[in-house]
């Protein structure tokens, strides 16, 4: 899993109950199986273990003409 701080992606994660959600972040930082990210439908700041991520896909960068 490469992925960079301040690079937005979209991840399909399973929480510690056993629900799945798919969310938009914005990367923040990575360290010890942890991404510290912000949530770009809520706002808010979020924790998640790598390892619980079932699925990531890196948005497209814009183009500028």
């Amino acid at each position: 899993m490469k992925m960079n701080v301040g690079q937005t992606i979209e991840i399909i994660y399973q929480d510690k109950t056993g629900k799945i959600t798919q969310r938009k972040i914005e990367v923040v930082g990575i360290r010890d199986g942890r991404i510290r990210a912000t949530c770009l439908t809520t706002g808010a700041p979020r924790v998640f273990l790598v390892s619980s991520i079932l699925s990531w896909q890196q948005e497209p960068q814009k183009r500028h003409a």
